[in-house]
């Protein structure tokens, strides 16, 4: 059986961009830290726990399958074969590694604010308007006759 990663390293540039949500480079980046932290954690815990059904390429896109596409964990086990709680272990592992590795960090607050860029913020309060509801009438109620079951 023919593994997701596969199937998507044929696809162009564009369309893996398209189906992951992150370039063909910064994949194969996020894929050198997990896998760099992933052969870390092994000399550790030599010998330990099962081997794992999917591949560390499979669990990269999975992560990054329930972040673009906000699919349930119940639904991305499903399409890789593995549990739900499986799926949940696997995301927030691959979170963590990808966090600590410093390189794909999103900036700061302090470093918004030491450029020169100015954001312009439109806010919409939507919390008190007012519904236009029909009015009662008979015409407009319907009737139900009332029956007694013995």
């Amino acid at each position: 059986m023919q593994t997701k990663y596969e199937k998507l390293k044929k696809l162009s540039n564009e369309e893996f961009k398209r189906s992951t949500g992150v370039k063909r480079k910064t994949f194969e980046t996020m894929l050198f830290e997990v896998n760099k932290a992933e052969n870390k954690r092994k000399i550790k815990a030599k010998g330990r726990g099962r081997k794992s059904k999917l591949t560390i390429e499979d669990e990269v896109i999975m992560t990054l399958e329930y972040l673009r596409e906000y699919r349930t964990m119940f639904h991305i086990g499903v399409d890789y074969g593995v549990n739900e709680s499986r799926v949940c272990r696997i995301v927030k592992k691959i979170e963590d590694i990808l966090i600590k590795c410093k390189q794909f960090h999103l900036p700061g607050k302090k470093e918004f604010q030491k450029t020169n860029v100015e954001f312009e913020v439109v806010l919409v309060d939507a919390t008190e308007s007012q519904i236009e509801r029909p009015k009662k009438n008979k015409n407009n109620s319907i009737v139900e006759r009332k029956r007694s079951t013995p």
